[in-house]
């Protein structure tokens, strides 16, 4: 795994978001007896020290095998190319952090293990580092780093340095108080400038060995949104057309039955524009028939408010789309990053099962139809979930960095939560929805909506590259 790993924690009817820096597996402690003498047994060499290789993952039956639609003379060039960058990806998402690490069953070595964070090429004390350890006549401790330095205070005249400001640093003593006076006052000097990564300290203390890990982060420049005072300052509408002007004219004055400020945004890729107008709609044309997801990125890019609700140009409000009710999930709530109402009243929702596999074949997803996860405490009507519905409500921000992946002009609304997964955390709630206006679609609309055969093989040989996709499966 990349990054950080994140762990969902519902404390007191609140959504919380925690970020382990590393994954730390405690072996069960057990301690020899023989008389009055207590015996730490050794760490077995048996026990692994890093994440294994990912292996093969495994298809659901059904399941479409992605290296079958692409063409047979680019295969092996396709490959290669995918190789390379999957490489690439690698190298920018992964660090030492994701080692796998086991704590000493019984260790006298005593260290963080988690939240220690220091800014690249800058200098902290290492919190928490002592040596708990019976009596000896004398007392060794060694710290090693890979990606910055060490060192501590001018220790007294009983206590031996040797490598301050070095990678390895090994202080000794006769005196455990003595050394363990010392050991609070060593400090790690990041010598590697990254915004994202971290360094594995080594500390040994005769057969007693522990790693642990330093997060090195350049920490980020909070971007805040002011709320205001009512819904128009929280969220803008956006929303895309294509060919319908005229149900776009009939959601605009449904919207402004219930919402007469609030502003609308609309990406327009008609072949022959036609003028909009109104008070706080914003009309931005584009190049004809660019498609859907090159829509959504414009009109989404204009987002100036903490929120945007996304709707399609043949919705229609009623007194059900409540947006304040949306709004209020997301505040109480400060980890979702979407929240999803329902259409007609009917809602659909997926979850999205992934399996990494290992480099060569690619990863196995499966968009699992109508199935949800828990309920978002305090709102039972909400369940998370990892896709909703085209009527969202999401965080501007949020979406900005996933984006819409304009090479998808139709029929792509799924891709869009694939390339969110593990990013977004996404909800749908039943009590508000919209309507879809009945309208007969013009034989030129249907020409461009529905998808043919090349689309969806298009679709498939993206996913193959793009998303390092062994198989997928709707279901």
């Amino acid at each position: 795994m990349g990054g950080t790993l994140k762990m969902f924690v519902f404390d007191r009817w609140k959504l919380q978001v925690v970020s382990a820096v590393c994954v730390i597996v405690v072996t069960t402690s057990y301690f020899i007896l023989t008389k009055d003498v207590i015996t730490t047994p050794k760490l077995s060499s048996s026990l692994p020290t890093h994440l294994p290789s990912s292996g093969p993952c495994t298809c659901p039956a059904g399941s479409r095998l992605l290296k079958e639609h692409l063409p047979k003379d680019q295969y092996e060039e396709l490959v290669q190319r995918r190789t390379k960058e999957f490489q690439q990806y690698k190298a920018r998402t992964t660090s030492v952090l994701s080692k796998l690490l086991f704590a000493l069953p019984n260790s006298p070595l005593q260290y963080p293990i988690q939240g220690y964070t220091v800014q690249p090429l800058s200098s902290s004390v290492i919190p928490g580092l002592q040596l708990h350890a019976g009596k000896r006549s004398s007392y060794k401790v060694v710290l090693k780093v890979s990606k910055g330095i060490l060192t501590t205070d001018i220790p007294p005249a009983e206590v031996t340095v040797e490598g301050s400001g070095e990678k390895e640093l090994i202080i000794k003593s006769r005196s455990l108080e003595l050394l363990n006076d010392v050991l609070v006052k060593v400090s790690y000097t990041s010598t590697v400038y990254h915004i994202n990564t971290g360094d594995l300290v080594t500390f040994q203390f005769e057969n007693h060995e522990a790693v642990f890990a330093i997060a090195i982060k350049q920490p980020h420049v909070p971007v805040l949104y002011d709320m205001g005072t009512d819904i128009s300052s929280q969220v803008t509408i956006a929303t895309k057309t294509f060919l319908r002007y005229e149900q776009l004219m009939v959601l605009l004055d449904s919207i402004r039955k219930f919402y007469s400020t609030i502003k609308v945004i609309v990406a327009d890729d008609n072949f022959e524009p036609e003028h909009i107008t109104g008070e706080n709609i914003q009309h931005y044309i584009m190049p004809p028939a660019q498609g859907w997801f090159a829509g959504r990125n414009l009109a989404v890019s204009q987002v100036t408010t903490k929120y945007f609700l996304w709707v399609d140009d043949d919705f229609l409000f009623t007194e059900k789309t409540k947006i304040e009710k949306l709004v209020e999930v997301m505040e109480a709530n400060p980890e979702l990053d979407v929240v999803g109402g329902s259409l007609k009243e009917n809602q659909f929702y997926f979850s999205l099962i992934y399996e990494e596999g290992e480099e060569t074949e690619g990863g196995c997803l499966y968009r699992k139809s109508n199935k949800k996860l828990h309920s978002v405490p305090g709102y039972p009507q909400c369940f998370l979930a990892s896709g909703v519905v085209n009527f969202f409500l999401a965080r501007t921000d949020a979406v900005q960095r996933v984006g819409f992946d304009p090479k998808l002009q139709r029929i792509a609304h799924s891709e869009f939560f694939m390339d969110g997964l593990g990013y977004l955390l996404v909800a749908t709630c039943g009590d508000v929805s919209i309507d879809h206006q009945h309208v007969a679609r013009s034989a030129r609309y249907r020409k461009f909506r529905n998808p043919r055969k090349d689309d969806s093989e298009f679709k498939l040989q993206l996913h193959f590259f793009k998303n390092h996709l062994k198989c997928i499966k709707y279901g």
